[in-house]
């Protein structure tokens, strides 16, 4: 059974509910899953940390069974900046005014932007598999438009992507197969189901091209507005995967961070994909527990 020790909440929050699970007791620690997934991602991850943490798993807006953002102009409303919001104030609904959060992809994005936002209230981050949003678009190339396509197309304007993926949500699964998930033993089939099912979902999808709609533009230009001029005040730490896209993209991934948090400390990962969380949850347990810890 996933999540055996945990306890379900909808936590309200002024835009929509957040879906999370709360366990363990300690210092507060928010996870936050990324694309395609949802907060199950982290079903063999959050269990190790119960025993030092108060742990809340929550589905990101948009995604699993939290609430949907609606559309907005210039794509405000599924911004990382927005989402940030959300959950800065589900944590403070669940009593938790400071707290470390973990964010992988589109999570550490958000992850990244509540620390930038909100200083006072994140105590430590770490952001798994990702750059900054920013530093991506500033250097997308050939291979970043081959690896990372879905980047391009799910940005695309409404409706193109969403009629797209909805005719044939099994083709466009193949994407996120391509990007390291799995047909094993680390990826429980109720797990796979719950990522797939999203693919179907019309709500669901709109709300992911929408977040990627934010993420080519006002996210962009956020990142591009703090460069150099505003940085994470808490201490920060990168995973990647070593077999994911970030070290095929780029020489030093944490080269790309310093101009939002100068003393960044990370790694690669070794035998991970992009989702190293689920690849290798051990591993990245023990990195987490010694850096929040």
């Amino acid at each position: 059974m996933l999540f055996e020790n945990f306890d379900v909440a909808d936590v309200p929050t002024p835009r929509g509910h957040i879906h999370a699970r709360v366990g363990g007791s300690g210092q507060p620690l928010l996870l936050l899953h990324g694309f395609p997934e949802t907060h199950l991602m982290w079903h063999a991850v959050a269990p190790v940390l119960i025993d030092q943490f108060t742990v809340v798993v929550a589905d990101l807006p948009g995604y699993g069974q939290s609430f949907r953002p609606s559309v907005s102009d210039e794509h405000s409303a599924h911004s990382k900046r927005a989402l940030a919001g959300d959950l800065l104030a589900a944590m403070g609904e669940l009593g938790h005014a400071r707290f470390a959060v973990a964010g992988h992809d589109r999570g550490g994005r958000v992850a990244y932007r509540m620390a930038l936002d909100h200083p006072a209230s994140v105590s430590r981050l770490a952001v798994l598999d990702i750059v900054p949003t920013g530093e991506i678009w500033l250097r997308a190339d050939a291979a970043f438009a081959t690896g990372y396509w879905h980047w391009s197309f799910l940005a695309q304007p409404a409706p193109l992507p969403e009629r797209m993926i909805l005719g044939n949500p099994d083709a466009f699964w193949l994407a996120a197969q391509r990007l390291g998930l799995k047909d094993d033993a680390r990826y429980p089939q109720e797990v796979l189901n719950a990522y797939r099912a999203q693919c179907a979902d019309p709500a669901t999808v709109e709300a992911i091209c929408e977040d990627y709609r934010a993420g080519a533009t006002i996210d962009r230009q956020l990142d591009d507005a703090d460069r150099g001029r505003r940085t994470i005040a808490c201490p920060v730490l990168a995973l990647w995967g070593s077999n994911g896209a970030l070290p095929r993209f780029y020489d030093d991934p944490l080269a790309l961070w310093r101009a939002y948090a100068p003393q960044i400390t990370g790694r690669a990962v070794e035998n991970a994909s992009h989702f190293l969380v689920e690849d290798v949850p051990r591993v990245v347990a023990e990195e987490l527990i010694g850096f929040f810890g």
